[in-house]
């Protein structure tokens, strides 16, 4: 057995095998796999096998293309069948919602070269005609779906992997994962010591062992899943070609053809959370005592939807576990707080995610990023204060919503509320309908009179808005105040201070007392944040951002952290309020002794608020004149009566993050995870305007941003007013132009301000004109659109800086 390698890949599944070629495929062959037992032994081998494109988050969707298009080359490059079955896939729809989903997802298939369609009843009955259509609308048809064989295609990953130089290294159980100081690790198995430079999480059913060996904890539980396959059908059998697959989300089911029968899996309310305090080692090739109980509602609503199921017989069934994430999506990426340790796991669809599992994790560890945003599946994306405790009921919740209609103002229930500022309980009491963000509470809106307690989910205009309307006009007419608890915070100070943020941020290091605002930059020029620096001293710095990039953008932070400085993550440690619209500056002048008025835009001050000392910056979100006022979170209850009260006497309301988010439209202001994102630039996004080109430091990624500025972008985020009904943009949607989609949409809205239809997007940079006429699908329907360069409040910033 080899006793170092350049990468020690833990696990022999699909997703480790997958891993393992692709970093050979990217120029590392000095890697090596290491299996407890056989490949394939634990959940891979009882999988269904089953691959398809559609997932709700578009980049997700590209890499599942990426996977199911790979398995034809690995036979070229093999020799070894994957066991290949296109059949094509629908998926069905029995009401609006269900419908609407699907007419979204097929407008965000057209930019991605997606060939999917939505067909009605006539179309479903030739595709799949043993389907009961009854109460059905239509479907979403993929000719990309299909299945193949899970142990051909794990072991063509394998072969494929070996021919590039990697090793395998089976029946090699692993029993310590320790960390050198150099940041190296060595891997104690049972046939010796392994030094590695890079570890990789691929255990699946066991990662939250293998994980607990590097003291990480992974959000990961493995649940009971089960499915059946029939004795042979005739209207099975005697086709002249293979029956598609065919997803049933009324049905929670999802069916296809297995040999001259049928199969068909459940994902069913009644499930079972498996393996509650850890995995069983010894647990490989088994699977689980059938339980017909819980899927017997399952069955029954299965046997009305595909009548032939009634009369065939049983030939097996297969019960076993695989392991979810709290969301559903797979954990991958460098772990936060540990050096050259990756993660690899949770991907519960091997099949459909497991090739562009492997590619990405590839090109993170050689080459530094990634060439798409996969924050959808980044590790990162859950915070360090998740527990066991936590992730079990939002896994079962996801388990239970898997075919779900997942819609874009949806707040799920499960574990909550969690994690709630010192504000929880006076919100409630005013009303506040909470959503979540990073597992914190965050006040959406504020239900008065007979407004909804509860925002029913739906892809159209919700009945929060009128409520958001009456915030909106509050805020714009009088005074809104709103938690700082959504922005990430941290401290950064120390002699080096300076220095080293003029090298990881792409903008201008403001003077004491002034603040900036400034793009972060990978070295490939990607956006990889949008931040506020405040210089509150010569070396005592307030940077803020998205609240749930906070582990993201930390892990960047410590990887490039430098002597000199200190980096404190103050997210929870200190919070406050915002006071934004036309009489903000005399609410907080009731409030404090010190001089407000000279207080100019952009500036930032230590005061004294009430009794609370504060940071306080003349800077708001919702582009009005407004202030941040920030705060110890002890101190937070006791500053908020001091405004609370002050604001009395100025009209002021409470106004939530639906409010926000309708108000930053006005001034086309763009959002993390939107309009700023790793698959742009600053150039792209309009972010090159806070670049300092001139300042005399090397930062991340300035040759690639001077790059661009020498070409210019070929697309860049345009404005639009949309001839909307009762759907606006949400994301994604795709922009027409003469007869052809040149583009999408990032988000969108209603300007309860302006009273237009709103969205912003990317246009072809020698397209875009004022006035320009394009149109935007919208849940299946072509709504006019026409690009505006002027802000729908406040052209000419007069009362923002004022």
């Amino acid at each position: 057995m080899k006793t170092t390698t350049r990468v020690a890949v833990i696990g022999g599944g699909v997703v480790g095998c997958s891993v393992l070629y692709h970093l050979t495929k990217l120029g590392w062959s000095d890697v090596m796999l290491i299996e407890r037992s056989e490949l394939t032994s634990g959940s891979t081998w009882h999988a269904a096998g089953g691959f398809h494109t559609l997932n709700g988050d578009t980049n997700m969707a590209a890499l599942q293309g990426y996977t199911i298009r790979l398995y034809k080359e690995l036979e070229e490059i093999t020799g070894m069948s994957c066991g290949l079955h296109h059949v094509g896939g629908i998926t069905l729809a029995d009401n609006r919602d269900r419908f609407d989903m699907l007419l979204a997802e097929r407008a965000k298939h057209r930019f991605m070269g997606l060939e999917t369609e939505i067909v009605g009843p006539e179309e479903i009955a030739r595709i799949a005609p043993i389907t009961n259509l009854d109460g059905i609308i239509g479907a979403l048809y993929d000719p990309l779906d299909g299945h193949l064989d899970p142990s051909g295609t794990t072991h063509a990953y394998a072969k494929a992997a070996r021919m590039g130089g990697a090793t395998i290294e089976t029946h090699c159980m692993v029993r310590e994962t320790n960390q050198r100081p150099d940041g190296t690790w060595d891997v104690v198995t049972d046939k010796g010591t392994i030094h590695a430079e890079h570890v990789v999480n691929a255990g699946g059913l066991w990662a939250r062992e293998v994980g607990a060996m590097a003291g990480v904890y992974l959000p990961l539980h493995p649940m009971e899943h089960q499915y059946i396959v029939t004795d042979d059908i005739a209207e099975i059998y005697e086709r002249d070609s293979e029956h598609p697959h065919v997803m049933d989300p009324a049905g929670e089911s999802y069916l296809r053809q297995e040999g001259r029968g049928l199969c068909i899996g459940f994902y069913e309310q009644p499930c079972k959370p498996w393996a509650v305090d850890g995995t069983p080692w010894e647990f490989g090739h088994e699977l689980l005592p059938d339980d017909f109980d819980k899927i017997e509602e399952s069955i029954e609503f299965a046997y009305k939807r595909f009548p032939v199921l009634a009369s065939a017989g049983v030939k097996s069934v297969i019960h076993g576990p695989f392991t979810f994430a709290p969301d559903g999506n797979p954990l991958v990426g460098p772990v936060p707080g540990l050096r050259n340790y990756w993660s690899a796991c949770g991907v519960m669809a091997g099949f459909s995610q497991g090739g562009g599992v492997g590619l990405m994790l590839a090109q993170w560890m050689i080459e530094g990023e990634t060439e798409r945003d996969v924050t959808a599946m980044d590790v990162a994306r859950f915070g360090r204060w998740i527990s066991p405790g936590y992730t079990r009921p939002k896994v079962i919740e996801n388990y239970q919503k898997r075919f779900s209609v997942s819609y874009p103002n949806e707040e799920l229930p499960a574990a909550r509320p969690n994690r709630t500022t010192p504000m929880y309980d006076i919100f409630s009491d005013m009303g506040a309908v909470w959503g979540q963000q990073f597992g914190l509470e965050v006040a959406n809106y504020f239900a008065q009179g007979d407004e909804p307690t509860y925002e029913t989910p739906s892809f159209r205009r919700s009945d929060a808005f009128a409520a958001t309307g009456r915030e909106v006009r509050g805020v714009r007419a009088g005074v809104g105040i709103n938690e700082l608890h959504n922005f990430g915070k941290y401290l950064v100070s120390g002699p080096g201070a300076r220095a080293w943020l003029d090298r990881i941020m792409a903008g201008r290091i403001p003077a004491t007392g002034r603040l900036s605002l400034t793009p972060m930059l990978s070295a490939k020029g990607k956006l990889i944040g949008d931040f506020t620096v405040s210089c509150l001293g010569e070396t005592e710095f307030q940077l803020t951002a998205s609240y749930g990039s906070q582990d993201y953008h930390m892990r960047w932070f410590e990887q490039h952290q430098e002597d000199g400085i200190t980096i404190e993550n103050i997210s929870d440690k200190r919070n406050g309020f915002q006071i934004a619209g036309p009489n903000a500056r005399a609410v907080l002048a009731a409030c404090t002794r010190d001089d407000v008025d000279n207080l100019r835009f952009m500036d930032v001050r230590r005061m004294v608020v009430g009794m609370t000392d504060c940071i306080v910056q003349r800077v708001s979100y919702t582009g009005d004149l407004g202030y941040e006022i920030y705060c110890d979170s002890m101190a937070q209850r006791q500053l908020w009566w001091t405004l609370w009260q002050a604001g009395q006497d100025h009209g002021m309301i409470p106004f939530g993050m639906r409010a926000m988010m309708s108000l930053r439209l006005d001034k086309f202001f763009g959002s993390w995870l939107r309009e700023f994102s790793p698959d742009y630039t600053a150039a792209e996004t309009g972010l090159d305007r806070f670049i300092s080109f001139k300042k005399n430091a090397d930062f991340i990624g300035r040759a690639a941003a001077e790059a661009e500025r020498a070409a210019g972008p070929a697309r860049r985020l345009c404005a639009f007013e949309v001839d909307a009904e009762d759907a606006d943009v949400n994301a994604y949607e795709p922009i027409w132009l003469d007869g052809a989609v040149v583009c999408f949409c990032t988000s969108g809205g209603y300007s309860h301000h302006a009273g237009k239809s709103v969205a912003l997007g990317f246009l072809p940079v020698e397209r875009i004109a004022d006035g320009l006429e394009v149109e935007i699908e919208i849940l299946g329907q072509m709504r006019r659109a026409r690009v505006i360069s002027q802000p729908l409040f406040d052209a000419d910033g007069a009362r923002m800086r004022g």
